[in-house]
């Protein structure tokens, strides 16, 4: 690798990590990997790697079945997940509640990224990472990508590599370390470990991981299906901006007032319409003023689905359903396997609607509930219609402001990508992503449901974890993409 660093030193302690961090996102290209030859990287691996997904009928699952008593799909060890029923009722629910099928993995996995700079500028530990749920089968991911069931060997498959690096006393420079929520509408209270570490000392590369800068994954961030849902969760949650005091700021002037009022809005000392406490206490105010329930019921109770020889299912297919499936990979710690996913019927949408108020550019988010959420509600896209196709729900169901980011003129789309959720869990599960400008006609009034806050006000919510949920973390990551960075 023709990158150099010397062994064992650290980056001198005059630049903030936000600053180190900006320098790799200006850097949108690599003597080590050029960006142009990821994505053929990608593709030999999955090429090679022995992958193969098929989906089977449930009785030709090896070591899940459906427990006699409650009908929940569970595996042998009683680890990994068990897909359970969940009945839903309160005032955030259509009258009368909803049942519907939960998976229940009561376990944190780890997301971690390895960060090692060369030549002055941070790098990143990229994986090619096979899922049997992917969309193309491998796309890329963190340098670890692990459940506590994988990473402790239940499967007594091989270990995780570099997971040294995020466990234990002999670990390097913890840069983040937070637990942060999945997808509320298919998993109950899960959340996941997002960490980035920084390593001093050189690294063994082996097959299927690569250095990359910051700035070549956000580059590789606007390719359909390409970098993972885990890799955005943990980039929205660096300390990603242009400085660390309001005197700071980028070393060259910036022409285009978008960039200026991103740069703005990542960096500290910019004015807000609403300081964190009368975020914090919005928030509560949401998650507390009704009554909600979330339960656990057994699978064979739902009311009104039907368990096939392939499928557990409601009748008018606008609901996900229980699938299963048989996979091969070779380059995995275990090489076959059998497992239960969920299946979404169709393409969702999430979108932010950005606008630039005082010279800034703020984010309009929404308090959204989903029953499977700890807290019920977190922070989430200005549109999230992720749980269904939103191309066959009637007007009356139709999230506020969809048909203004679906029809947006495109010079005011700022981000347009079809993005892959997890591929652990899910089967083949894409979301398209938008983050859409609004002009000075746009309402800046908020609704009760509503705020307008700057992307560097919703990155240090993700310090505390569960404020922010896993769409608006990846249209964060999205956001940050457009950056220039610090040249």
């Amino acid at each position: 690798m023709p990158h150099t660093a010397a062994p064992g030193t650290r980056p001198g302690a005059a630049a903030s990590l936000a600053e180190r961090l900006a320098r790799s996102a200006a850097v949108r290209d690599s003597p080590g990997l050029p960006t142009e030859d990821v994505v053929p990287w990608l593709a030999r691996e999955r090429r090679d790697g022995g992958f193969a997904v098929s989906r089977i009928p449930f009785a030709e699952l090896d070591q899940w079945s459906f427990h006699e008593e409650t009908g929940n799909l569970v595996h042998r060890s009683g680890r990994f997940f068990t897909v359970e029923g969940l009945r839903v009722t309160g005032e955030d629910w259509p009258a009368g509640g909803f049942t519907q099928p939960i998976i229940s993995q009561p376990e944190h996995g780890i997301l971690g990224i390895l960060v090692r700079e060369f030549d002055g500028v941070p790098h990143l530990l990229m994986q090619a990472k096979m899922e049997p749920g992917n969309t193309g089968l491998v796309q890329l991911g963190p340098t670890v990508q692990a459940t506590r069931s994988n990473y402790t060997r239940v499967h007594r498959g091989g270990g995780t590599r570099y997971l040294e690096h995020f466990t234990g006393p002999g670990r390097g420079r913890v840069l983040v370390d937070t637990l942060q929520s999945e997808q509320g509408d298919s998993f109950l209270h899960k959340r996941n470990r997002n960490m980035a570490v920084e390593v001093f000392e050189d690294v063994a590369v082996g097959r299927g991981h690569r250095w990359m800068t910051l700035g070549q994954v956000h580059t590789l961030m606007g390719l359909d299906h390409v970098v993972n849902m885990d890799v955005r969760t943990v980039l929205a949650c660096l300390p990603l901006g242009p400085g660390t005091t309001p005197a700071d700021g980028p070393t060259v002037p910036r022409a285009d007032p978008f960039q200026e009022a991103l740069t703005r809005s990542l960096g500290p000392g910019a004015p807000v319409r609403h300081d964190e406490l009368e975020l914090l206490t919005w928030l509560t105010d949401l998650r507390t003023g009704t009554s909600r329930s979330a339960r656990l019921i057994p699978l064979s109770a739902l009311a009104g689905w039907r368990r096939s020889e392939d499928a557990i299912s409601e009748p008018s297919g606008r609901c996900h359903r229980v699938i299963a499936v048989s996979v091969s990979a070779g380059t995995r710690e275990v090489t076959h396997w059998t497992q239960p996913m969920l299946e979404f019927p169709g393409q969702g949408v999430a979108a932010f609607v950005v606008r630039r108020i005082d010279g800034v550019l703020h984010v309009l988010v929404r308090g959204k509930a989903q029953p499977g959420l700890r807290d019920g509600i977190e922070l989430a896209p200005t549109v999230s219609c992720v749980s269904r196709d939103w191309r066959a729900l009637p007007p009356g169901e139709r999230p506020p402001l969809l048909d203004h980011v679906l029809g947006a003129d495109p010079a005011r789309i700022r981000f347009d990508a079809v993005l892959p959720e997890e591929g652990g869990r899910f089967y083949r599960r894409d979301n398209r992503y938008l983050v859409v400008e609004a002009g000075e006609d746009f309402p800046v009034a908020e609704p009760d449901t509503m705020r307008w806050v700057t992307v560097r006000q919703l990155k240090r919510l993700l310090r505390y974890g569960t404020y922010v949920s896993v769409e608006a973390r990846t249209l964060i990551s999205c956001l940050q993409s457009l950056w220039e960075g610090v040249r």
